[in-house]
């Protein structure tokens, strides 16, 4: 099971929300490039950036930062937030991404997703966030009548890399992983899944590693990393 450390930007800075609402926005470094190699000397193998920004304005806002993480490690990043169209999926990956990230595009434009996952197969993956089961959008502004795992299975056949799986209610307050929310998605699709929110302790990633035979196959490390609360030595360790 692969870790992603989170480097979630906004104004150029490295951050953390709590449940999604950019109001209340910790800056954890104002150095997303430093950030990215601190990760890359802990050990991670991924690196997961969002664009918070780009997410709100439905368009890439935090480029300049973006390139400088690149520029700063070698390890595969990829990158959710703002990206709407085949055009800017195109830059980001002759940037130098190994993957993007499709989120309110996959609920309002999903042909997006099939072409984009057809012309670049294994680069695409789809965003899926959810407040109570349902898809929100918009950098989860709004929220959709459109369950998680509905929006998921309109894409089993499509070809993408994986589903990010977020539980917004439990992002960056610490309530531990929606273990079988997450594992309900999985179990079947046929994609792998990705889990994010809430992850607070090394005993959430062993509880999602023992799920591996459903489908879990990574996990999103964010404010629990910045806070200190887990050691990423034993939390690569737990998911090895």
């Amino acid at each position: 099971m692969i870790l992603y450390p989170a480097i979630d930007l906004k104004g150029g800075a490295c951050v953390r929300l709590k449940r999604g609402v950019m109001d209340q926005a910790t800056v954890y470094n104002p150095d997303p490039a430093a950030q990215a190699r601190s990760f890359a000397a802990a050990g991670f193998a991924w690196i997961h950036v969002v664009d918070l920004d780009g997410a709100f304005a439905g368009a890439p806002r935090n480029a300049e930062a973006v390139a400088a993480i690149l520029a700063a490690v070698a390890l595969p990043v990829q990158l959710g937030g703002g990206i709407r169209d085949l055009k800017t999926v195109e830059a980001w990956l002759a940037r130098g991404l190994r993957r993007v990230i499709l989120g309110t595009a996959a609920v309002k434009n999903p042909a997006l997703v099939r072409e984009a996952a057809a012309r670049f197969p294994g680069q695409v993956a789809v965003g899926i966030d959810a407040r109570d089961g349902y898809v929100a959008v918009e950098g989860w502004a709004e929220v959709s009548t459109l369950p998680a795992r509905d929006l998921a299975l309109r894409f089993r056949d499509a070809g993408v890399a994986a589903v990010i799986f977020t539980d917004i209610g439990r992002d960056g307050v610490f309530a531990g992983v929606n273990v079988e929310a997450t594992a309900d998605l999985a179990h079947g699709l046929g994609i792998p899944v990705i889990a994010s929110g809430g992850l607070a302790s090394v005993e959430d990633v062993r509880r999602l590693k023992a799920r591996e035979a459903d489908g879990i196959a990574g996990v999103i490390i964010g404010r629990a990393l910045y806070d200190g609360r887990i050691d990423p030595a034993q939390a690569l360790k737990a998911a090895a």
